[in-house]
């Protein structure tokens, strides 16, 4: 089977794995988490260089990922599982009594994968920044990404590192926005309408490229491309329009399944709209 055709076939069970997750504990967050599936399936899956049997914190040589927005834990902890980083079948302890895998992730439970705890929004672009300049330091020229949702870019502390990344050139960094449009309260034009999110980032030094984050192909095609330009002395940021709760029909189009869990029935439902063959942990 290709890169393509795993990514896809990954993508269903990734699904099944945040909607049996979040309904088995009534607690999490599944819409952003599906939103950003297929995403993080690519990611994982066909753009970044990481060795899994490998980890440690450092990932020297190696591409390393922040989630930035760690509320949508969920579909980075069956990613990371699914690609190898821990077992599968730890995903079934996913917010449970001493389990790894907290509602938002943490370092000090020892998750392979996890390089930093994202539970309070606005950090990860500054740490990123950091490992990128790292990096440099280090004469190691893989890249560091970074996932952002558009609710959290309100925080301040995002801009300061987005001055800082553009004024310093680390041009090693690729940075992506979640532009679902929804956040906890509603949408994200009710609550702090922000305008043009790319002549922002533009003005702030910022090389800006626009993609489908629910279309596998156009990252796969947006992902080259942001790789293509880094190094050229700018950093990169891409808006990646996506649709919270995509793949399960009812999730979908609203705020209201931003930190909602399915009862039973939603959950027959949601698992039926994405039929999987790589098998439930």
């Amino acid at each position: 089977m290709d890169t393509v055709s795993k990514i896809k076939n990954m993508v269903p069970q990734v699904r099944r794995d945040i909607v049996r997750m979040v309904h088995a504990v009534q607690s999490g967050h599944p819409g952003g988490s599906l939103g950003c599936t297929e995403f993080l399936c690519t990611l994982y899956g066909g753009i970044m260089k990481h060795h899994p049997e490998k980890w440690d914190m450092d990932g020297k040589d190696q591409d390393v990922f922040f989630l930035s927005n760690g509320h949508i834990s969920p579909v980075f902890y069956s990613v990371l599982a699914r690609s190898g980083y821990f077992p599968v079948s730890e995903l079934a302890t996913f917010r449970k009594l001493n389990t790894r895998l907290q509602g938002h992730p943490t370092t000090h439970e020892g998750l392979e994968g996890i390089r930093m705890a994202s539970g309070s929004l606005g950090q990860g672009l500054s740490v990123s920044i950091g490992v990128a300049l790292a990096k440099k330091l280090n004469n190691d020229n893989r890249h560091v990404y970074v996932l952002m949702g558009d609710g959290e870019i309100q925080e301040g502390q995002v801009w300061e590192a987005a001055m800082f990344a553009a004024a310093k050139k680390v041009d090693n960094i690729i940075a992506t926005i979640d532009v679902n449009g929804q956040q906890i309260d509603g949408s994200t034009a009710q609550v702090l309408n922000s305008g043009d999110w790319g002549s922002k980032w533009e003005a702030f030094g910022w090389i800006v490229l626009t993609m489908n984050g629910n279309d596998v192909d156009d990252i796969l095609k947006t992902m080259q491309e942001a790789k293509e330009k880094s190094g050229q002395g700018k950093p990169v940021v891409i808006l990646m329009k996506t649709e919270m709760g995509n793949g399960v029909d009812f999730m979908m189009h609203s705020h209201k399944w931003h930190g909602v869990a399915p009862n039973d029935e939603q959950l027959a439902t949601a698992l039926a709209q994405n039929e999987a063959t790589l098998g439930d942990y």
